[in-house]
């Protein structure tokens, strides 16, 4: 017996793909954890208290990337949108450029060599 069920498609709802957790938090949570790993063994001949906190760092950013969502918003998006307001400028006036004498000058060609060649009628005579 099977069971049919609707299912809404119009909610704007991240899928939970593992442990209630969206797809984009997960992989936040392997990177963070892939790049701890990588961090141990990397530099094995630094002291293990640089090494232990460099590891302890890169999770703590993963967990605060894939579970801190101040505004119902991730910490990339806002990060993103730091940057943008941080950089980018936040009034553009428009002013035309005034042309100089020398741009509206031909440089030493004639009127007559400016005509338009059809290469249409170039067979014809």
């Amino acid at each position: 017996m099977s069971l049919r069920h609707e299912i809404p498609t119009h909610l704007n709802v991240a899928d939970k793909a593992f442990f209630g957790l969206s797809v984009r938090q997960f992989m936040y949570l392997v990177s963070g954890l892939a790049g701890a790993y990588a961090g141990w063994m990397q530099f094995p001949g630094w002291p293990a208290t640089v090494r232990v906190l460099l590891v302890v760092v890169n999770i703590i950013g993963a967990v605060a990337m894939a579970l801190i969502r101040p505004g119902d918003r991730g910490l990339d998006e806002w990060a993103i949108v730091f940057l943008r307001s941080r950089f980018i400028p936040h009034i553009a006036v428009w002013r035309p450029r005034r042309p100089t004498v020398a741009a509206w000058r031909l440089l030493g060609s004639a009127w007559k060599e400016m005509t338009p060649r059809l290469s249409w009628k170039k067979g014809k005579k």
